[in-house]
């Protein structure tokens, strides 16, 4: 017997929470993924104190769906959507401030509880390499992985409306950062600290330091991998994340066509020279498949990028579609990875390469 996606739910919503309400109902459930006999999802309390009386209820959960009849394996993660609330009477923490000059370190050095960092590059903008930054983090933990997502694009962060969080971290001490949750991942972006439409004016210390406060004063907690969206380019904080960290490679986005190819040479070069090793290629937008008559037309080319990798002799990840239904996700702030379909699976394949690959 095959286990199914409602059959899941239906389980859970039987399932009723001290304080009332079941995880269905209370939207408390998000990545659930069922492939075959195995089941995975994350239960997102809203916040860390609701979390702290949850572990019950997670083994509950786990539980109840290992029980089910064509389950195989059933894997529950707990996390917090947001901060703890201030009690009546408790103290206001110190403000957290963002930005400014970079302090001393000597040579690249390790976050605490991640595994393995991956940068994913591109050499210009508009190839849509945040909206796969978000996406392959979302594939990535509805396979069970403990997934950060890093928005370091600081001039241009975009991430929080894709990954649909507002919300400005806290922080207990002001210094130490605490990240937000969605989809299942660990989600940090400069833009969560700034109102929206502001701009950050900054000179290249004050980034260097910013992004330095995130790798380090962010408490990631433990993580099998943290995605790091960069800006386009080959600037300040290119430089600072491969020298002040231990990333165990880029991945370089790309679209088919001779100038975007152009540019992503460049990145690589980049990477290249600060001795950061390219896991590989990705070619976004690759084809796009009219949704009325099924016609294939590669608007930007196709296979420029699986070319390119082949001729440097490194892997080719896969391919992109390029879908108006990816924009509208990416705009409402619901990753299109989070659901199904054709584009959620050529996601998921790129997370299979990933894991099988030993790179994520």
């Amino acid at each position: 017997m095959t286990v199914t996606r409602d059959a899941v739910l239906a389980t859970l919503s039987r399932l009723a929470l001290p304080d009332g309400g079941d995880l269905v109902s209370r939207d408390l459930v998000r990545a659930l993924s069922v492939e075959g006999g195995a089941v995975r999802f994350v239960i997102e309390a809203p916040d860390p104190d609701t979390a702290r009386w949850m572990g019950p209820v997670r083994e509950a959960a786990e539980a109840a769906i290992h029980a089910l009849p064509g389950v195989t394996s059933a894997s529950v993660v707990l996390t917090a959507h947001g901060p703890a609330q201030q009690r009546a009477g408790q103290k206001t923490t110190p403000s957290l401030k963002i930005g400014g000059h970079p302090t001393p370190q000597a040579g690249p050095a390790r976050i605490a509880g991640v595994d393995r960092i991956l940068a994913v590059g591109s050499g210009k903008g508009g190839v849509g390499k945040s909206t796969v930054s978000s996406n392959l983090a979302v594939a990535l933990a509805r396979q069970g992985r403990r997934v950060g997502l890093l928005d370091a694009d600081i001039y241009g962060p975009s991430q929080p409306r894709m990954m649909g969080v507002s919300k400005r971290p806290a922080s207990p001490d002001g210094k130490t950062i605490i990240p937000l949750q969605a989809h299942g991942v660990t989600f940090m972006s400069i833009g969560l600290m700034l109102e929206e439409g502001e701009a950050v004016v900054w000179r290249g210390p004050m980034l260097m330091g910013a992004l330095q406060q995130m790798l380090g004063q962010v408490a990631w907690g433990d993580l099998d991998v943290l995605i790091v969206d960069l800006p386009p380019g080959t600037g300040d904080v290119q430089l600072t994340l491969c020298q002040k960290s231990h990333v165990t490679g880029a991945l370089i986005v790309s679209t088919p066509q001779d100038v975007a190819l152009l540019d992503a040479r460049r990145a690589i070069d980049m990477f290249g020279k600060l001795k950061t090793p390219i896991l590989g290629l990705i070619e976004n937008m690759s084809a796009y498949i009219c949704p009325n008559c099924g016609h294939e037309a590669h608007i930007f080319g196709h296979g420029g990028v699986a070319a390119e990798a082949d001729k440097l002799g490194v892997p080719f990840l896969g391919e992109i579609p390029l879908s108006l239904d990816v924009r509208l996700a990416g705009d409402t702030g619901t990753p299109i990875a989070v659901g199904e379909g054709p584009i959620a699976e050529a996601y998921g394949r790129l997370a299979q390469r990933l894991i099988g690959g030993g790179m994520a």
